[in-house]
């Protein structure tokens, strides 16, 4: 037990209810106990007396009795316990680390594994996070998604502030997300805008997008963008696309509507007679998001590349592509 503390709300905790930011400090402490601490005038914010769901600002200062909980030692056992038990997801996390600083960190996610978790899936991105729960009990958030099968870029906040700016950066498009697929054939314009709505349906092999009309119920408006970086003949064409809004398969299906489908897409590649599968191509989706430009949550902005996957490297080397042709933006 120790005596009086007076503790200074730090910015990631903006807006955070009193009773959450107890939880945070004091996991040990339980809601009742809080409650009477907190009547009987014991728990104060800035000297004054407060009701549980107030909510705490940056540089206010909370007074805090003597409890029957050791906030460290309370924290500390827990994550002890999940660093020996997570210790695989955390080798396997940072192996895919590309950026890391007090706020963030950018993932380059393998193309197989999930971002959360669904049906069938026992291991993902999410879950896997909890190895990296920080000494005041907080795991990194997710701010976006990509599919299972897509490989590349993922931003992960470290804080709950950081994940309020980046969650609406993403939401307000602030930000400019590139991708790299190889599709089937070669696109009659060099580069265009693909506008169209999508609808979400379910099938015996789990959800899928269709374009849909104007006004059509569940229908969400998306709009893609893409260029052609190279071609192999006329039979695939490496592009470089633009997600602007963010649709669930979004570039997936744009690529279908437009008779151009993604190379080893199990759930939009429709098989066609004429076709034959490029030999030395593994049937895997070949989709990677490949560069994220957003804004920084303490400012500036924060600009990383993903190198391609195996399966993409194997590919484009047989083609001869050179990552050079798509004159990338440097990172900073």
């Amino acid at each position: 037990m120790a005596g009086i503390e007076h503790i200074k709300v730090e910015p990631d905790e903006a807006g955070m209810r009193l009773d959450r930011w107890f939880k945070v400090h004091f996991p040990g402490l339980g809601f009742g106990q809080l409650q009477k601490l907190m009547r009987s005038g014991q728990v104060r914010v800035d000297g004054g007396r407060v009701k549980t769901d107030a909510r705490v600002q940056p540089g206010q200062m909370v007074r805090v009795p003597p409890l029957d909980v050791d906030a460290k030692a309370t924290k500390s056992g827990p994550i002890a316990g999940k660093e020996l038990k997570h210790s695989g997801d955390a080798e396997l996390l940072a192996r895919m680390l590309l950026h890391e600083d007090d706020k963030v960190y950018v993932l380059n996610k393998p193309a197989g594994l999930a971002v959360q978790g669904g049906s069938g899936v026992s291991r993902h991105i999410d879950k896997m996070l909890e190895a990296w729960t920080n000494q005041k009990g907080e795991k990194p958030r997710l701010v976006h998604r990509l599919d299972r099968d897509t490989s590349g870029v993922l931003v992960i906040a470290r804080t709950r502030g950081a994940a309020q700016k980046l969650t609406a950066a993403f939401r307000e498009r602030d930000t400019k997300k590139t991708y790299w697929s190889l599709v089937k054939g070669v696109p009659r314009k060099h580069e265009d805008k693909i506008s169209t709505w999508l609808v979400k349906e379910a099938t015996p092999d789990g959800d899928r997008m269709r374009i849909a009309k104007h006004g059509e119920e569940g229908a969400d408006h998306a709009v893609s963008y893409y260029r052609v970086v190279e071609t192999a003949a006329q039979r695939l064409a490496w592009l470089e696309m633009e997600p602007y809004t963010g649709r669930t398969h979004q570039l997936r299906v744009h690529a279908l509507h437009i008779g151009h489908p993604i190379i080893g897409d199990p759930k939009y590649f429709e098989d066609d007679p004429n076709w034959d599968f490029p030999g030395g191509v593994q049937k895997r989706l070949h989709l990677h998001a490949r560069h994220i430009d957003i804004p920084h949550p303490s400012g500036g902005r924060l600009r990383i590349t993903a190198p391609l996957p195996p399966h993409m490297v194997q590919t484009w080397n047989l083609l001869g592509f050179d990552e050079a042709s798509a004159g990338e933006p440097d990172d900073e």
